[in-house]
Formats: C-alpha cells, sequence, structure tokens
C-alpha cells in the first residue's frame, strides 16, 4: 500500500482565548488595589494613554447600562499625527521641564509616621540598656533572633552552642555552654515574663514564679506535676489526687487562667488593612441605589495627539515601522479602556442581583439572609458561574447592614419543615446564641443542639451541628464545661 499527501480543507469549531479576552478576564478577578497598580503601570508603558479629567458617571438601579460592543468597528483610520520635533520639542521647552528642577518643601517632621516597637525591638531595647559584657549581648541577640513572634525558643539548646561557636570559636567548650546558658538566662529575665522557653509548660511556671507563685503553691503543681491531667480538666480526680476540696482547687485554676499563653501577644506588631469596597448599596426611599466605587481609579482615553500623528504618518511611507508601533499601541489601549468598561458593567450587574435577591436581608437582617448560589445569580444575569466567581472573587459590597465580601451572599441552604429553606449563615447564628445562654456547668452537646433546631423545623445533622461549631471556632461541650 502506498503512502500518498494529500491538500483537504476542514471547517471546525473551537474556542479561542484571543489577548483581548485574556486580559479582560483578568481584570475582571482583580481587586481595587491591583487594578490601580495595573493602570497605573499602563500609564507609564503605552504612550497612547492618557488620564482624562472628565467625569464619568457611575451607573446606578435608575440608569442600568446596556452591553456594548467589545471589538472596535473596522473602518477607515481617522488617526492623525504631527511634527515630532515640534511635539517633543514644546514638550521638553515648555514648562513641565523647568519644574522638575523646581525646589520642594520637605514633609513637616510630624507627619511622618514611625513602625510600631515589636517583641524584637523591646528585647533588644532592654537587652542595650543592661550593660551586659560584649559576649553575654552576642549570645543573648542570637538567643532573642530564635524567637518565633509569640516569645517561644524555636532552637534547641545544642543549636544556641553551635551558633555560638561560630562566633566565639577561641572559647572552650565547657566555657561556651556556660556562656550560652548566662544569655539564655539573661533573654529571660527581661519583660515580658515567661518569654524565650521553648514551651507553654516552661513559660506558665516562669511567670508564676515573676508572680511569686513558688513550687509550694497549688497552681504550680498542677502544671509541674499534673500537667496532662489539667490540660484534660479533670479537676475533680486532681482535686483527690492533691488531696484538696474542689472548692479550693478553683483559685489555683483561675490564676493559671490569667496567665498569658503567648507572652509575646502584646508586642506583635500587626498592621491595620484597610478596605476600600467595590461597590456602594444605598437606601433611597424604598429602591436600593448600586454605586460603582471608582474613586482614585485613573479615567483612561488615546491621546489625541498622537491620533494626529498617526494619521500624518498615512502619507509618510518612510515611517512605517513608527507607524505600526502607534498602531499596536492604540489597539492595546482601545482593548483596555472596553476591557475596563466591560468589567464594570459586569460587576454592576452582579451586584444588582445580589441586591435584589436579598432584599429581605438588607430590609430585616442576618435572619431573613436567604440561600443563594453562584448559579442563581449566573442564571438571573445571563452569564456562566465563572464570570460571577470571578467577579465576586476579592470583592466588597458596602450595605447599609454594613461591610461584606461579596461572596458573603452566597451559601448553601438548609431544609425547613416549613417555608422557604434557610442559609446556613443563619443557621450558625442561632448555635452561636444557643451556646452564649448555655449553662456553663451543663453545656450542650452536639445532639442536643441538633435537637432544638429541629424542634425549630430546622433539619439538620448531628454531623452538621459538629462542623458549623468547629467552623465558628466554639469548642465541644467538655470543653466547655465549667465545675466551679
Amino acid at each position: 500500500m502506498a503512502l500518498e499527501q494529500k491538500l483537504s480543507l476542514k471547517l471546525t469549531q473551537k474556542l479561542v482565548m484571543t489577548p483581548s479576552l485574556q486580559q479582560a478576564i483578568k481584570l475582571l478577578q482583580m481587586t481595587r488595589m491591583e487594578l490601580e497598580g495595573v493602570l497605573t503601570q499602563e500609564l507609564v508603558e503605552n504612550p497612547v494613554l492618557e488620564e482624562s479629567s472628565e467625569i464619568v458617571e457611575t451607573p446606578t438601579t435608575q440608569d442600568q447600562p446596556e452591553p456594548v460592543e467589545t471589538e472596535p468597528k473596522q473602518k477607515e483610520d481617522p488617526l492623525d499625527s504631527i511634527d515630532f520635533e515640534a511635539y517633543f520639542g514644546d514638550y521638553m521647552e515648555g514648562s513641565g521641564y523647568a519644574s522638575i528642577r523646581e525646589e520642594r518643601e520637605e514633609a513637616p517632621l510630624e507627619n511622618t509616621v514611625a513602625r510600631e516597637a515589636d517583641l524584637y525591638d523591646h528585647l533588644l531595647w532592654q537587652l542595650h540598656m543592661s550593660g551586659a559584657s560584649p559576649e553575654a549581648r552576642l549570645i543573648a541577640e542570637l538567643v532573642i533572633g530564635n524567637l518565633d513572634p509569640e516569645g517561644f525558643l524555636v532552637a534547641s539548646f545544642e543549636e544556641l552552642v553551635e551558633l555560638a561557636r561560630c562566633d566565639l570559636a577561641e572559647n572552650d567548650p565547657e566555657e561556651l555552654v556556660a556562656l550560652v546558658e548566662a544569655g539564655l538566662a539573661l533573654v529571660r529575665s527581661y519583660d515580658p515574663p515567661g518569654i524565650a522557653y521553648p514551651t507553654l509548660r516552661e513559660s506558665l511556671l516562669a511567670q508564676l514564679a515573676a508572680a511569686g507563685h513558688g513550687p509550694e503553691s497549688l497552681a504550680w503543681k498542677l502544671i509541674e506535676e499534673h500537667w496532662d491531667a489539667f490540660l484534660r480538666r479533670q479537676y475533680k480526680e486532681l482535686a483527690k489526687t492533691l488531696g484538696v476540696e474542689l472548692k479550693d482547687l478553683e483559685p489555683a485554676v483561675d490564676l493559671i487562667r490569667s496567665l498569658e499563653t503567648r507572652p509575646g501577644r502584646k508586642f506583635s506588631a500587626s498592621d491595620t488593612h484597610y478596605i476600600e469596597p467595590d461597590v456602594v448599596v444605598k437606601k433611597i426611599g424604598d429602591d436600593y441605589v448600586i454605586q460603582l466605587n471608582d474613586d482614585g481609579l485613573p479615567k483612561l482615553r488615546v491621546s489625541r495627539a498622537y491620533r494626529r500623528m498617526l494619521q500624518q504618518m498615512r502619507t509618510d511611507r518612510d515611517q512605517g515601522d513608527a507607524q505600526q508601533y502607534i498602531k499596536d499601541k492604540m489597539r492595546s489601549a482601545v482593548w483596555l479602556i472596553k476591557s475596563l468598561d466591560q468589567r464594570q458593567r459586569t460587576i454592576y450587574k452582579v451586584a444588582n442581583s445580589i441586591v435584589q435577591q436579598q432584599r429581605h436581608f438588607l430590609d430585616h437582617g442576618i435572619e431573613h439572609l436567604r440561600p443563594m448560589v453562584l448559579r442563581d445569580v449566573a442564571e438571573d444575569i445571563g452569564m456562566h458561574e465563572s464570570t460571577v466567581s470571578r467577579v465576586v472573587s476579592n470583592k466588597y459590597i458596602h450595605t447599609p447592614r454594613g461591610l461584606f465580601p461579596m461572596k458573603f451572599f452566597f451559601h448553601s441552604g438548609i431544609d425547613r419543615e416549613y417555608g422557604e429553606n434557610i442559609s446556613s449563615l443563619t443557621v450558625k447564628r442561632k448555635l452561636t446564641q444557643l451556646v452564649e445562654n448555655e449553662d456553663p456547668r451543663n453545656p450542650l452537646s452536639d445532639s442536643e443542639l441538633m435537637r432544638i433546631l429541629r424542634r425549630e423545623g430546622i433539619q439538620i445533622a448531628r454531623r452538621t451541628v459538629a462542623k458549623y461549631r468547629d467552623e465558628l471556632g466554639v469548642p465541644s461541650s467538655n470543653d466547655r464545661k465549667q465545675i466551679f
């Protein structure tokens, strides 16, 4: 059988991710902060783009936007150009060039923001004020550098000795061990109490000693001799073992509970992160008005100067490369502007659908939050679920009920014997209220919580109650039980 080559035509259909579509999808899932950075970078890299000072009205519920064409119409280019030398000559010789060299007044000193001292700064400040010897200071700095943000020592004693040997190689091994012990004791004597210990048990004992409670105290014995039983809350057995009444054990347990389980907690420097909503919902009369928050985002437009420049280049064949470069940048600018417009319109449609479907929540509170999934919004606005997922990802909506992530409104429902299904968030809120109002000496088990909810018509399984309780960070009934 002979092999032969043939030419054939075949017509097929397939989905192709064009550069404009890829850009639109990428912009859709960005946060406001990320989008602002991308637009600023585009203004720097694309000379055809410029920031417009014109005010663009944000669509509201009274003025719903209509879909726009995403591809520019194929017409003859109306773009023109200007003389290069004249254009850039005006730029270099104008007032803008002079403003680069003008001297500007620096910001006042009181307007500068200082970084708050963290645990390491606090310990190093005490070390530098202690007047310790250079060798002791070196070991102490080594110990401080091996603490985690909560104040616990993450390196073993042997590892500290080996690290110290790198800087103190001239010392004999016994002397080096003594120096590490002295440096470790020096750091442990600093504020806060219980710092630089490898375990919570040792840290609590150090805090008891700093408070004046020695080995003879009942609290010390609970931690030192009966740590495992204390963690399991076996108070009756502990009272019997220690030979005391159960009521006499209460002060010792309260004392231990007052100790700090993370000694470096109050020095943890956590930066405050401010959230700017992407959508603002306001109630005007009986209607809810949706406004897109585009404050701080540059309003982009195509430069008129480059339009004129390109139109003039059409008659000059010697500038073909420059003409093609400007055309490519012009096309990129048009794609970006249309992708931004499509992004804003899509976010508006999703927000409007959420507001319409969660009207009872906005009117009456979380008890009236209805179950809703991505498919509900996707079918309402005629888009795919993946598009809705990208819209609600990392975006926030400010409502009269507060500031919420847009994903907050999407939860599965729990069946009810009567009425519509109830949102899982509403069930979690009911669980929280039941736990807060329970008897501390006889806390409600997962089975009892299930029976209470079922009496209210909420069909829920015990394992679902346990799952929601874990998500809420509520301990089990055994851990919540108080015997005093």
